[in-house]
């Protein structure tokens, strides 16, 4: 407690010189004295104060701080922050009491010190320690212009548009882009002016062409609003779309070469339907053979669309084209050293070439009666090493006898695989079974 002397006058002459706002208060809580800086701040004039109650004059904010503060018994000097709005905006302040004896009075003095630059300069600044971090830590590019478009804030990532310290130069200058899907009177400086001026802009595809490494890249730009609303410039982030141009050429890719494989199979089956009817004297033969090749050729198409259209092992062909043939019964196919991989299109003609086979071998050959067997395996060819011969032999069915026509089976057994010199086959007629060698072209093979 502290004691003021004099009267009147002398505290009010005090309190007037005093930089902040200061009132006098009676332990009840009504104003003795209000100086010019106080109810200047409270918009109010001092005659008007001068008796009346702390809660009847002052917002509901700082009336409450005040109550706090008077509440007894005092111990020294007590502090308080309060904010409340004026005039449409948040300010601060920093209340302090301290008892003290006017005359025989005892009072309560408490000043209202502004503070509310000094919070928003605090507030200010951690969120521009909060903004750095979130540009620091984006995975895009990040830049950010003033209202004349020069960049004064740029992350990590942002090299990957720049190769060096774009700040300080204007967003143009250090990543001028070309807006392929633009009409040619958007450029790069339009991005940041309409962002600037209020209009958002979004994802914008764009190529940069002295970017160092990445140059595709999707552009946005919005406008950046700090304290008042006011535009200060704007935030232009740049997404890496490099990754999405190379999916889209290779579905690009993958579409055109569709594109290709189904005319070729649709090539392909209008071949073997004309081929199938020329050789079948009914309605009913030529169902059952049709039927037969253009399942044979779906099966195949399966086992590379579960290989995503990449390679086939040999064996994998023979054992899908052999199972409607064998019935599943053990020891009727036996196969040998089918290991390797072969391209799509071979495989889809070595799959006829064993249909055919097949086919055969269950009207005529092994597969027609119940002991007979079917050997499929790689054959060296110690003359030439340089083909891949698959052999096809059939034992225990009926003797062989070499038949009097060509049917198409014949011819695409032939034919099927001769798209390459190192491919074709040959069948021989042996009178213990029908033997054929297929030659696999070696371009179409790996491991």
């Amino acid at each position: 407690m502290f004691d003021i002397g004099g009267g009147a006058d002398a505290y009010h002459a005090f309190m007037e010189v005093m930089n902040v706002g200061a009132a006098a208060i009676d332990q009840s809580g009504r104003i003795l004295y209000a100086n010019a800086n106080l109810t200047s701040a409270l918009g109010l004039t001092q005659n008007s104060v001068r008796g009346s109650l702390i809660s009847d004059v002052a917002p509901v904010e700082v009336a409450e701080a005040v109550d706090h503060l008077l509440v007894p018994p005092f111990q020294g000097a007590l502090s308080k922050q309060v904010d409340f709005e004026r005039n449409g905006e948040t300010v601060h302040y920093i209340l302090a009491a301290n008892t003290f004896q006017l005359s025989t009075t005892p009072a309560v003095a408490i000043t209202f010190t502004d503070v509310t630059e000094r919070v928003r300069a605090e507030a200010a600044e951690q969120s521009e320690r909060a903004a750095r971090a979130v540009i620091a830590s984006a995975n895009e590019a990040v830049l950010v212009c003033d209202k004349d478009g020069v960049i004064t804030h740029a992350n990590a990532a942002a090299h990957a548009v720049f190769d060096g310290d774009p700040l300080g130069m204007e967003f143009a200058e250090a990543v001028p882009l070309k807006l392929p899907n633009a009409t040619g009177l958007m450029q790069a400086e339009d991005i940041v002016y309409m962002a600037t001026r209020g209009t958002a802009v979004q994802g914008v595809e764009a190529y940069a062409p002295n970017a160092p490494k990445v140059k595709d890249f999707l552009v946005s730009a919005a406008p950046l609003r700090i304290g008042n609303d006011a535009i200060s410039g704007c935030v232009v982030t740049m997404v890496d779309l490099s990754q999405r141009k190379e999916a889209e050429k290779r579905q690009l890719l993958l579409m055109r070469e569709l594109d290709h494989r189904v005319k070729n199979t649709l090539t392909l089956v209008l071949s073997i339907a004309s081929r199938t009817l020329h050789h079948e004297d009914t309605l009913e033969g030529f169902h059952k053979a049709f039927t037969g090749r253009i399942e044979a050729l779906a099966a195949t198409h399966n086992l590379l669309a579960e290989n995503s259209w990449t390679s086939l092992k040999i064996e994998d062909v023979v054992q899908s084209e052999l199972a409607p043939f064998t019935g599943g019964v053990t020891g009727r196919l036996v196969t040998r050293d089918l290991g390797r991989l072969m391209a799509p299109r071979a495989a889809i003609a070595f799959g006829l070439v064993i249909h055919e086979l097949a086919t055969n071998a269950a009207k005529y050959g092994a597969l027609s009666v119940t002991g007979g067997k079917v050997f499929v395996q790689r054959v060296a060819q110690p003359d030439d090493e340089d083909r891949f011969v698959v052999e096809w032999r059939e034992r225990g069915g009926p003797r062989v006898e070499p038949p009097l026509r060509q049917g198409f089976g014949q011819t695409v057994i032939a034919r099927s695989l001769q798209y390459s010199y190192t491919g074709g086959a040959e069948v021989v007629f042996e009178p213990e079974g029908l033997v054929c060698r297929i030659s696999l072209p070696m371009e179409d093979l790996h491991d």
